[in-house]
Formats: structure tokens, C-alpha cells, sequence
């Protein structure tokens, strides 16, 4: 007997729903809350086949709407994370300057930075003076700077790329990314 697996093709935002009438719950590390199509198993055991348009941030506190009405609602879910501190807002500013530099997925507060595991930036962030320590917590970067919270683009330095819907960039002669 083939299994029918109900389809999720819409996302309310956390603000745009009331979390009190969520039906289910999935909790999701950020490579798992990173996704265009894929399937889940709610904290109940239900399956659901997530499938949104383009790839897309499943944030903290949203919700997956499935075609039944059903609201599942979305947690990030802890994860081994490095937590970096410095001497002072002036040092941090700078660390998450370096940081920015290398494209890195980072949750910043005034205190503190949280970027995922790496050995390589932990020794070039020990190197620029910063306090470095091992946390498991729920991770939450920043949406990015050029557009939507929900979109994610990246492509190698150097290396052409394509965009798939037409853009200006403000000024009236046209251009490649080469």
C-alpha cells in the first residue's frame, strides 16, 4: 500500500500566524531549515512533503502550511556552535567584520557572535584576539544584506554566474557578472 504524504506548499512567517494554533511541530537544525522540497517527520510521527517554489530559510517560529490547513510549526533545533566574544564592541565589530569577509552564516548580538564549526576560522579568529568557546544551541544567522530574509545566493569569487530573473543595478547601460 502506497503511502500518501500530504504536501506542504506555503510558509506564514513567525508574526504572521498565531503560534498557539500550530497542530505540529518539526524541529530542524539550519542545514535542514535550508530547503526548497524536501520530506520531514514531525515531532507526532506525521510525514509531510515540504514543496515551495524556490529554496528557502525556514526561520525559528514559522510555520509550514500543509494543503489541509494543518500549521506545523517550524524550531531550530540545537547544534554545535562556536560562541565569540571579545574585549569589547569595538573588537567584536571588527571580528564580525572578518567574518563577513568569508560569506560565513553568523548570529550576531551585542555581546556575541555564533558561527557553526569550523577549525580553520576558530584559529584565525583566536589569532585576531578573540574569545572562542564550543556551545550547542539553536542557530539563528542573519538574513543577509541583499534582499529577502527567506532568499540565499552565493557563487565563488571570480566565477560567472547567472541570474535568473531580470535586475538593474540603477543606472541605464547594461553589463555581465564576468
Amino acid at each position: 500500500m502506497t503511502e500518501i504524504v500530504p504536501v506542504a506548499r506555503h510558509l506564514r512567517r513567525s508574526g504572521e500566524w498565531n503560534a498557539s494554533h500550530a497542530d505540529d511541530s518539526v524541529r530542524l537544525d539550519y542545514d535542514d531549515r535550508h530547503r526548497r522540497r524536501r520530506l520531514y517527520t514531525t515531532e507526532q510521527g506525521r510525514r509531510i512533503l515540504l514543496d515551495l517554489i524556490e529554496a528557502t530559510v525556514l526561520r525559528d517560529g514559522d510555520a509550514i502550511q500543509v494543503e489541509d490547513g494543518t500549521l506545523i510549526a517550524v524550531r531550530a533545533a540545537p547544534e554545535p556552535l562556536i560562541e565569540i566574544t571579545a574585549h569589547g564592541p569595538d573588537e567584536l565589530s571588527r571580528l564580525a567584520w572578518h567574518l563577513g569577509n568569508r560569506h560565513l552564516p553568523a548570529q550576531i548580538s551585542e555581546n556575541r557572535i555564533l558561527i557553526r564549526d569550523d577549525h580553520v576560522i576558530i584559529a584565525m579568529l583566536r589569532g585576531l584576539g578573540a574569545h572562542v568557546r564550543s556551545v550547542t544551541m539553536p542557530f539563528n544567522p542573519e538574513g543577509g544584506a541583499y534582499g529577502e530574509h527567506n532568499r540565499h545566493h552565493a557563487h565563488a569569487h571570480g566565477q560567472p554566474h547567472e541570474h535568473m530573473r531580470p535586475h538593474d543595478h540603477g543606472h541605464d547601460h547594461t553589463h555581465t557578472h564576468d
